[in-house]
């Protein structure tokens, strides 16, 4: 992973004259997709100009276009997006901010375009055979296919996709309703023609989200509530539907035998399983001891003490389980704690700062993880937008204006988590805690520290899983040796999912990737004042800084990928220096375990691992384990 190199501290009448200029240059405001031309109907977009695939591709390189169809694939997601939750559900609708919707409902839906996952940024047509961008880059035409249809078999028209953008603006989860903020109109010109209008505020980049935004169905909505009380599958057009489904138990995807847009460039040798099968566990060992059966056919394992001592179960020594690594996407990636500064007690940086200190990251590493995670030191993790030493002069071009709203060590080495002894009470650390609870005006009464009206500092983790209970304990238990009254409170899937979203916690641990190329749009979600107050969003700390903002401004305005890396790498900075989020840990691969009845492109794409939809069932394999 390149890096920017350590740097000698520049005076600051210095800094203007090393490069200020020319990355103000590259950073001023600037239309959508400035290297890509107008008035021409075009097959794909990306952020600079740049696409992989020219007009008239067959298929993407990473898929297996003869892969055959059939077979069942049950797994466990790894990873789920917008309201949905791996443990329960109790709606059928993923696009909304309320309620518990089963992870892969995005299957059932298509979009106005497809993105590529071994290109960084790059989208081709889907639903939409072509766009073209006025002159102004401030509309964007869609030529949508003449055989789009739902799964009903009514087509899918302009009507519908205006639709979807005016509902999804109004009252869509937060991931959808925030990139649409500056849509000024959804029009449908014709049956076949969607114009998308912005105010000219919206980011160069927004478009690359929105195109992947499901399109849904304007009659269905019209005869039923855009709500989370529906257990009615939502119609779709893509390539799965909802089959059976158990509430809370399980969930089956049917492969749509006549899907319509089956053989377009964006999905031949996709969407190989005649059923998809997610079944919802309560805990990680009930998961497991499932998949040790083969009920459970694909697993990403996330516990380094199974990984390391469970996997010696007879279907795995016998040869019918496949153990084993595969690369991680190349993707900006963070795992941390979120401090929550909506609570009062948490608004003052130095806590925030003394609590982290409190986290023994190398004993937790030897006793819990078997040594197998890395330091999380960047909310860019396994990134290049990972800041690294001094600021660049490039950096302090963007940083310089805002040094009255940020804290002076975002103006320094980049900030890391000091390592500890090992000890797993490292005194030294503890002490410096202890001084920094003192000076934010924490003093030691008894057990616990207080502040000038009596009140203990009080701090409460929330978990839905023992595993972090035992993980976690050890950090309670220093950040009560230093006065914090600090506890643990675990809670089922619904209520953690519930409070989360409405931002109702103290300290909560979360894990999310970004884009490779990331918009201003993706980064508002989590770091931007737009988001802290929205109910859904991933601003859990409660961020709300206008130097934070001007810094996700200045990267929405980005025009080239350098300046887009400079910019990312001030926000790391400056986000590092706040302390909002604790940073936690990181793999740098998956660790997957598979019965072995799959077929799969061995070379896997920089940018995805979606195995649902890129693997296939192997009738050959699977006769050899008794699972033909």
């Amino acid at each position: 992973m390149a890096s920017l190199p350590r740097r000698a501290a520049l005076a600051r009448r210095d800094f203007l004259a090393l490069g200020a200029a020319a990355t103000a240059a590259a950073l001023l405001p600037g239309r959508a997709f400035p290297a890509i031309p107008t008035g021409v109907k075009l097959h794909g977009l990306s952020a600079f100009g740049d696409l992989k695939y020219s007009p008239g591709f067959t298929h993407f390189a990473y898929v297996n276009p003869d892969a055959p169809k059939g077979g069942t694939f049950n797994f466990a997601p790894p990873n789920w997006g917008y309201n949905q939750n791996p443990e329960t559900f109790n709606t059928l609708n993923s696009f909304t901010a309320k309620g518990d919707a089963p992870p892969r409902m995005g299957m059932c839906f298509d979009a106005l375009m497809a993105r590529a996952l071994d290109e960084p940024d790059a989208v081709y047509g889907l639903l939409a055979e072509g766009v073209t961008i006025s002159e102004d880059r401030n509309s964007f035409e869609f030529s949508l296919r003449p055989e789009a249809r739902f799964h009903d078999g009514t087509p899918l028209t302009a009507q519908d996709a205006a639709f979807t953008f005016k509902l999804l603006k109004d009252k869509g989860h937060p991931s959808l309703s925030l990139p649409l903020k500056h849509l000024d109109d959804a029009v449908a010109v014709d049956a076949r023609t969607l114009r998308l209008v912005f105010s000219g505020k919206h980011s160069a980049r927004t478009m690359l989200n929105v195109v992947e935004f499901p399109i849904l169905s304007k009659a269905f909505y019209e005869a039923n509530p855009f709500d989370s009380s529906q257990l009615r599958p939502v119609l779709g057009s893509g390539a799965y539907k909802v089959g059976r489904w158990s509430a809370g138990a399980w969930i089956e995807y049917e492969r749509v035998p006549d899907y319509w847009g089956r053989d377009l460039p964006v999905n031949r040798g996709q969407n190989n399983f005649e059923r998809i099968r997610i079944e919802f566990y309560q805990n990680r060992t009930a998961g497991f001891e499932a998949f040790k059966k083969g009920e459970i056919l694909y697993r990403e394992e996330a516990t380094s003490r199974v990984w390391a001592t469970a996997y010696d179960f007879p279907a795995l020594t016998a040869g019918k389980v496949i153990k084993r690594e595969f690369p991680s996407e190349k993707l900006p990636s963070m795992q941390a704690t979120a401090v929550n500064q909506r609570r009062e007690q948490f608004r003052d940086a130095r806590v925030r700062q003394a609590i982290a200190l409190c986290f023994d990251f190398e004993w937790t590493r030897r006793n819990f993880f078997y040594n197998s995670y890395e330091r999380s030191r960047s909310c860019f993790e396994k990134s290049d937008y990972r800041a690294e030493g001094m600021p660049s002069p490039e950096e302090l071009a963007l940083l310089e204006p805002l040094r009255d709203k940020l804290p002076a060590e975002a103006f320094g080495e980049a900030v890391v988590q000091p390592a500890s002894d090992g000890s797993g009470r490292d005194r030294k650390l503890l002490g410096q805690a202890v001084k920094l609870l003192a000076g934010a005006g924490w003093k030691r009464s008894g057990d616990f520290v207080v502040n000038d009206k009596g009140k203990k500092l009080s701090a409460e983790f929330m978990v839905d899983d023992d595993v972090f209970v035992q993980v976690y304990s050890p950090w309670v238990a220093n950040m009560k040796a230093v006065g914090i009254d600090a506890t643990i409170r675990l809670v089922d899937s619904a209520q953690y999912q519930l409070r989360q979203s409405t931002f109702d916690f103290d300290l909560l641990s979360a894990a999310f990737n970004f884009s490779a190329t990331p918009t201003r749009d993706n980064l508002e979600i989590f770091f931007h004042s737009n988001a802290a107050t929205v109910s859904g969003s991933r601003n859990l700390p409660g961020i709300s800084s206008p130097a934070i903002d001007a810094l996700i401004d200045a990267i929405g305005a980005a025009k080239d990928r350098e300046s887009l890396t400079v910019a990312m790498r001030a926000l790391d900075r400056a986000l590092r220096a706040r302390r909002d989020w604790i940073p936690s840990w990181f793999l740098a691969n998956h660790r997957v375990a598979y019965w072995d009845m799959f077929g799969f492109p061995e070379q896997k794409p920089d940018f995805g691992f979606p195995v649902e939809a890129l693997w296939w069932f192997d009738k050959d394999k699977a006769a050899k384990i008794g699972k033909g």
